[in-house]
């Protein structure tokens, strides 16, 4: 399980993406649209995401995912809907809210980001969040073990 004492409110990405609670539009979340529709986003500390991103990569495939300016957080693009029932302490998810498609990302969605995974490099539109959910368990788990070991 991810440690619940892992602040990510001070990084521009999370910043920018704090969950709502009502679930109203937000203008300060634009809609993030792939082929097959709007994603929400998942936003984690950079260490914890790049070892999920390892282990997506190595086992169930990783879709596209955004760095922040600062490279502090690293946002996971999921299924729209994925917001509703995240619960994966020291994470955030997003809906995210717009009007229309975009016509493809070559650009990141989000202003001040950046591909670590681009469209198309990843292996799926959107991350399996529960694959994701997973990964990010057990990223968890090997920072807390390394860093023990030092």
């Amino acid at each position: 399980m991810v440690e619940a004492g892992v602040d990510i409110s001070s990084s521009r990405t999370t910043a920018l993406h704090q969950p709502r609670q009502d679930h109203s539009p937000s203008p300060r979340v634009p809609q993030v649209t792939l082929d097959a529709g709007p994603c929400d986003l998942v936003t984690v500390p950079a260490r914890q995401g790049l070892e999920a991103v390892d282990i997506l990569r190595l086992r169930d495939g990783v879709g596209p995912v955004l760095h922040d300016g600062e490279c502090d957080t690293l946002g996971f693009l999921v299924p729209p809907g994925t917001a509703d029932a995240w619960d994966v302490p020291g994470s955030a998810c997003t809906q995210t809210f717009g009007q229309g498609e975009q016509p493809g990302l070559e650009e990141p969605p989000i202003m001040g980001t950046g591909w670590l995974v681009a469209p198309e490099a990843a292996f799926s539109e959107a991350t399996d969040p529960a694959v994701l959910r997973a990964a990010l368990g057990e990223a968890a788990r090997t920072i807390e073990a390394v860093d023990r070991c030092r």
